[in-house]
């Protein structure tokens, strides 16, 4: 087939994309076919395929490969930095922003990747693996903690070629409903890239994630949480309109009046679950004059001064960071400190101090029991220049820079964020925190069950991760997407999570100790369970959640879980998409590749 041919029907598709799937019966496979398989695609089917994507069916190689081949090396030395870099993680077909996770999942190349650059490239991919049976990943940023952007023997759809961002003064959306300012942003940019043009050129506001370097579908696709969620709400929930490539090879173009069904399932949905998202287009909003921090350490002296410490924060919090103005972080941990990194928007320097003078009036008035370990530093900036590299550059905070030569201006991650990168994870789990702790004896109840968890692990209390607080239309909107209602209702979101250097790689100076990787994993299980013991039904974010957790239907969807399942056997009746504890992997075995249940 050529190119040309491929066009129009793409064409064609899109026009027919309301019409019940003409193939969908086409197969129903018991096992997904593997590299030496009798059925696996000849060199000549392979070559057709290069063809028709206009060459861009390429090999995908190892980022380890080198140093696992020779540690000690000059070509290891020589990559070592870069594995530092997500930009350059991002940027090689091969590359996940975290190398694996401990008994659960490691990198693995697939043996072939379609480097998209067109939805045209998608539904030959698409189109391909289908007929051929093949197991199929689908990577833009390569963030997921979970490995679902990975999977060996699979062909990868490879979406970051697509970086396109434009914005619109005067968007209307599929079906209408909707007139105003948004942006249209391809599946494989980076927030970053998208804060670069909206922001920073644009002068306008879009949420995203607070990590820089998050793929832009794949976030939304698992509900969106950025720094400011509880002014601007979900990136889920500020999207307009999507088109996505389904299970058929057909090209959907989904809003809120246009396929609701599968619009409102990708709305927090989970990644990879649904078909390939190639473009999306969401709200823009009017920018803050400023945003601004919050951010020290106080240490106690004692344990009782630091369960006194947290109990006074958490009441704080309630009475003076519970609403829009505040997102980000605190961390609890085990040395007595308490952690801040604070966000606000839509406040003057002046203003945001003094919100914090009582707080640390209250610190100043204990020495003997508080200290402030980093200075806690308040204050404020204009807001056009949050993510402008240019100015980040010059004034030296905050941020790191892509150094390779060529790289765009705009590559930056926050200092905060470098610690992720490439790190092996030994555990992971979240709990959503319900508003109602914040009230009476709950309050203090919480500030128990924090200060126990602190005992095992660092705790992270992501205030921005829960929409209580949030302004009425926030919530309306929040409330239709497919997120795990609990996240309404939560103030924030409880993360214990920990890691360090992977186990395939023996470099000098970077030892993997499996005792401690596992005495970590075991610690991370306790300080949940004791945040549990205030949150016994809480779920958690679907983008952070335990690998392991048995309950993950429940925990990352809630009462939502049914209306998902429709979705996925309406537009993936034969799970051509299947991630790890994803909608519908319930049917598949682990790896993808076997079917336990057939549905026909």
């Amino acid at each position: 087939m050529r190119r040309r041919d491929l066009l129009q029907g793409l064409a064609a598709t899109s026009l027919m994309a309301g019409a019940p799937f003409a193939d969908a019966a086409e197969i129903t496979p018991l096992r997904r076919v593997r590299p030496g398989d009798a059925t696996w695609p000849t060199q000549s089917q392979w070559r057709n395929l290069d063809h028709l994507v206009g060459g861009a069916l390429i090999r995908p190689s190892s980022l380890y490969g080198a140093c696992g081949a020779d540690p000690s090396g000059e070509a290891c030395a020589s990559i070592l930095p870069e594995l530092r870099n997500p930009f350059y993680i991002s940027d090689q077909a091969g590359g996940t922003q975290v190398s694996g996770w401990l008994d659960a999942w490691q990198p693995a190349v697939s043996p072939y990747a379609v480097a998209a650059r067109h939805t045209a490239d998608v539904v030959a991919a698409i189109n391909f693996a289908r007929r051929h049976n093949l197991r199929v990943t689908v990577k833009g940023g390569g963030h997921s903690y979970q490995g679902t952007s990975n999977a060996p023997d699979s062909l990868l759809i490879w979406t970051h070629p697509m970086r396109r961002v434009l914005m619109h003064e005067h968007f209307v959306p599929a079906g209408g409903g909707y007139r105003g300012p948004a942006v249209t942003i391809e599946a494989g940019a980076l927030w970053m890239d998208a804060y670069d043009v909206v922001t920073t050129q644009g002068g306008r506001y879009v949420q995203g994630g607070g990590c820089t370097t998050v793929g832009v579908a794949g976030h939304i696709q698992s509900g969106g949480f950025g720094s400011l969620s509880k002014r601007f709400g979900t990136a889920a929930s500020n999207l307009l309109e999507a088109e996505i490539v389904c299970a058929d090879g057909g090209v959907r173009l989904c809003s809120e009046r246009r396929h609701p069904d599968l619009f409102w399932a990708i709305k927090g949905g989970g990644g990879g679950s649904f078909g390939v998202i190639t473009r999306v287009t969401v709200k823009t909003h009017d920018l803050p004059e400023n945003f601004g921090w919050a951010v020290g350490k106080v240490k106690a002296s004692s344990d009782a001064a630091f369960q006194s410490l947290i109990a006074q924060f958490m009441r704080f919090y309630t009475e003076s960071l519970f609403n829009p103005h505040w997102g980000e972080h605190v961390s609890i941990n085990p040395d007595n400190t308490l952690e801040l990194s604070i966000v606000s928007q839509g406040l003057s320097d002046a203003e945001a101090k003094a919100v914090w003078a009582p707080f640390l009036a209250w610190i100043a008035a204990s020495p003997q029991d508080l200290s402030s370990a980093d200075e806690i530093l308040v204050g404020c900036r204009p807001a056009r220049l949050w993510w402008d590299t240019e100015y980040r550059r010059t004034h030296g905070d905050s941020m790191h820079f892509d150094p390779r030569p060529g790289a765009p201006a705009h590559n930056a991650w926050w200092s905060g964020d470098g610690d992720q990168v490439s790190m092996f994870l030994y555990g992971y789990d979240s709990v959503w925190l319900s508003q109602s702790l914040l009230r009476g004896a709950g309050r203090d109840q919480l500030a128990q069950a924090l200060f126990t968890a602190s005992r095992a692990m660092d705790v992270g209390i992501h205030f921005n991760k829960g929409l209580a607080g949030a302004p009425a239309d926030v919530l309306t909107d929040a409330r239709n997407t497919a997120m795990n209602p609990d996240s309404l209702d939560a103030f924030g979101l409880a993360i214990v999570a920990t890691g360090g250097p992977p186990p395939y790689l023996h470099i000098p100076g970077f030892p993997y100790d499996d005792r401690r990787a596992r005495a970590d994993a075991a610690a991370v299980a306790r300080a949940a369970a004791a945040i549990r013991t205030v949150a016994p039904n809480g779920g958690s974010y679907v983008a952070e959640s335990d690998y392991f957790n048995r309950n993950w239907r429940e925990a990352s969807w809630g009462s939502n879980y049914p209306r998902l399942a429709r979705a996925k056997r309406k537009y993936d009746p034969n799970g051509l998409f299947i991630v790890h504890h994803g909608v519908g992997s319930e049917d598949w075995s682990p790896d993808g590749f076997s079917r336990s249940l057939v549905r026909l």
